[in-house]
């Protein structure tokens, strides 16, 4: 069988799911028993994606039944702090210590060790606002099919709950490596009190595996942003008369010099640089030539350029002047060489049956304001983030663990990728 055929079995049964789960209703069986039921069926397949054992079924089940109650803890970034306590309570519970920062938790395997690397796993906690247009309560989890709905639920509360689900496995084995656990806040937002509060806390760290919907494909650079305020100064004057110095017409030039400059370094991964004018103001009434004009650019940089170079090649192109917000937020990669990454792409297909691919995300993470090496794998979908109805399917989070247990359990990194301390 080859895995379009696996996959049309898989969505088989879980059609099944979706129609015979009123009728288990009916006799009080839990949606979570039928659920597992299919998945044993599945996994007596020998080219059956599904691995799932009463070990590791018992792990999916309280990943999504801990999904379900963050999902009902409203969690928008800055106003985290009720989740925050509730996941707390489950590290805490699962014989883990638990170290906080503002709203950020993190938690260190037994047996750390200066001498070893260490790898650190990470997934936010923060969701945005709900956006119009949901069907259904965002706050309220529901299960229809093999789809749990909920606000976070892809991103980023199924990479969150997966990858603690997998650090509960891994820090009971013997490891080459320490192991650090950080579900962190404001990822949303960029805000400082976020990953960057935390971060100085954190013992060294070699490595990190950032979890964020990438369909379980191994995201090796990431896009960073830097955010421009230009404006251009002129002279007020009567617009009936030919006085005063229009600004508008001093930012044109600029503004059609973002449009068409391209810069020279291009990305085999993320490709340019992109520079988008995005918000414009200008002017005070219809007769006044306006002395002041004002613009916002949006800068995507990749891996070849640092955002304090791309300014510098700004401010010295263009004759308005610009203000970075700031240059925090720096693209970054990893070598497509790291161990990491390598056990990234000996694994099998995905759950969707596609075969593992490095690529470059364009979308913004924690990644970028992590100064070590760091690759974005995690369940679900980036098309599905920030959407109204957002969903996780169910057989996603499942995989996901066993795909983060094989890729991690026994790691090993050659001195080439961590800096041996005493």
């Amino acid at each position: 069988m080859d895995y379009g055929q696996r996959n049309v079995y898989i969505f088989t049964f879980l059609s099944f799911f979706s129609a015979f789960s009123l009728f288990f209703s009916t006799f009080n069986f839990q949606l979570s028993t039928f659920y597992y039921l299919c998945a044993v069926i599945l996994s007596s397949h020998p080219t059956m994606r599904f691995s799932m054992t009463p070990a590791t079924y018992d792990l999916a089940s309280e990943a999504v039944d801990l999904l379900k109650r963050l999902i009902a803890t409203p969690r928008t970034s800055r106003d985290e702090g009720a989740a925050a306590d509730l996941f707390a309570r489950f590290i805490e519970e699962k014989g883990f210590q638990v170290h906080r920062e503002a709203n950020n938790l993190w938690t260190i395997a037994d047996g750390y060790d200066s001498a070893r690397p260490t790898l650190l796993l990470n997934a936010h906690l923060d969701t945005v606002r709900p956006v119009s247009g949901w069907m259904r309560d965002p706050f309220v989890p529901v299960v229809e099919g093999d789809r749990l709905y909920g606000l976070g639920a892809n991103d980023d509360g199924a990479s969150l709950v997966s990858l603690f689900a997998a650090f509960r496995v891994l820090a009971r084995r013997p490891q080459a490596y320490n192991l650090v656990f950080l579900a962190s806040a404001e990822e949303e937002v960029s805000g400082r009190d976020g990953v960057a509060r935390a971060m100085a806390q954190l013992p060294p760290i070699d490595v990190a595996l950032v979890g964020e919907p990438t369909g379980m494909q191994p995201a090796i650079a990431e896009k960073g942003l830097m955010v421009l305020d230009v404006t251009a100064k002129g002279r007020a004057g009567h617009a009936a008369r030919d006085e005063g110095v229009n600004a508008i017409y001093l930012a044109l030039p600029d503004i059609e010099w973002f449009r068409t400059f391209r810069f020279p370094k291009v990305s085999d991964l993320l490709g340019p640089v992109r520079m988008s004018v995005t918000v414009i103001n200008a002017g005070t009434q219809h007769n006044v030539v306006p002395d002041r004009c004002t613009f916002t650019v949006d800068v995507r940089s990749n891996e070849c350029y640092t955002n304090q170079e791309l300014f510098d090649i700004i401010t010295s192109s263009v004759s308005s002047e610009v203000a970075a917000r700031s240059f925090r937020l720096g693209s970054s990669h990893i070598d497509i060489s790291h161990p990491l990454v390598a056990r990234a792409l000996s694994l099998g297909p995905t759950v969707d049956g596609q075969p593992r691919a490095p690529f470059g995300s364009p979308t913004l993470s924690d990644q970028a304001l992590m100064p070590w090496p760091s690759m974005k794998m995690g369940p679900g979908q980036s098309a599905r983030s920030h959407t109204a109805d957002e969903f996780i399917r169910l057989p996603e989070i499942q995989t996901a663990i066993d795909d983060y247990i094989q890729m991690l359990d026994g790691l090993t990194f050659s001195s080439r990728f961590y800096q041996k301390r005493a």
